[in-house]
């Protein structure tokens, strides 16, 4: 399937499928971060090792507000800056955050922390707050290959494997930043 209907894309997301999407810079996958079975079949599209993890993705700080509880005062506005104060053609930047109870083992992978990145791509936004939450974000290619940059592209690795979501991409020439929230440890420069 592919459609331009965030209600439908959301839907999809919710039946336990996997979804393409435009993301800030480059097409993503997506799933329901808690049906542990889409999300092995977007390991599977992607030949990708459980034990890497991947990124969640949210509209709004609301929908991740629990994971920055630990964050020290400083540090949590340091976060809440970052994903408060972009331009649509700014890089945009993804924290390791302390991972509560409540996000899956398969979502983390070998790591004792989560990756979450709020996001300002408006398609973006409009499917976390539809879907009515955040969302497994994680490049739209097999691994080895470079990311999509289009419906077309992402449509060439997975053909009619997964659905789509047609829009734009972001403004923003480069994949998101990835820094530790504890430590200040740049992951991803």
């Amino acid at each position: 399937m592919i459609t331009t209907s965030v209600a439908e894309a959301a839907e999809c997301l919710k039946q336990g499928h996997v979804l393409a999407y435009p993301t800030e810079a480059v097409w993503g996958l997506g799933c329901d971060p808690f049906n542990e079975l889409a999300f092995l079949e977007i390991l599977r599209l992607k030949q990708r090792p459980i034990e890497k993890g991947v990124i969640l993705l949210a509209a709004q700080i609301a929908q991740v507000e629990h994971l920055l509880k630990p964050l020290s005062p400083e540090m949590y506005q340091k976060v809440i800056d970052s994903w408060s104060h972009r331009s649509p053609t700014e890089r945009a930047t993804t924290w390791l955050l302390p991972a509560g109870d409540n996000i899956p083992t398969w979502i983390k992978g070998n790591h004792p922390k989560v990756a979450v990145r709020v996001t300002n791509h408006p398609l973006c936004m409009a499917l976390c707050n539809a879907f009515h939450g955040f969302i497994v974000s994680t490049s739209a290619n097999p691994t080895g290959e470079k990311p999509a940059l289009s419906l077309q592209q992402a449509n060439q690795y997975f053909s009619n494997q997964i659905n789509y979501l047609n829009g734009d991409l972001g403004l923003s020439q480069e994949a998101s930043r990835i820094i530790d929230a504890e430590t200040g440890e740049v992951i991803r420069a």
